[in-house]
């Protein structure tokens, strides 16, 4: 059983950052990725790293965020800065890729973790 936790969710005011964790139970070469879904949105693709590190953004988010995995930790991390109050949202992780990269189909998800930016 894959299991995805996900921790470093937070307050946080517009023009801060947070960095998001997300640990796997298993050591794997699955493709990882972040995802979030906002109040009344539908979930969607933020980032996304291939075991390799190739590595792939969302434009809303592209030179804010960063997406890096630790392979020897199984964990993968999500730095965020200049977060603005549109980036408010239920962050989930995910692994092993089921489609296209920067789609939401992916096959183990995490719990989520909230993301609250204040204006």
């Amino acid at each position: 059983q894959v299991q995805l936790v996900e921790s470093g969710g937070g307050l946080v005011q517009a023009g801060g950052s947070l960095r998001l964790s997300c640990a796997v139970s298993v050591r794997s070469t699955y493709t990882m990725a972040w995802l979030r879904q906002g109040p009344g949105k539908e979930r969607e693709f933020v980032s996304a790293i291939r075991w390799g590190g190739d590595t792939y953004y969302a434009d809303s988010v592209k030179g804010r965020f960063t997406i890096s995995r630790d392979n020897s930790k199984n964990t993968m991390y999500l730095q965020m800065n200049n977060l603005k109050p549109e980036d408010t949202a239920v962050y989930y992780c995910a692994a092993e890729l089921l489609a296209g990269v920067t789609t939401t189909s992916y096959k183990y998800w995490g719990q989520g973790t909230q993301v609250t930016v204040s204006s």
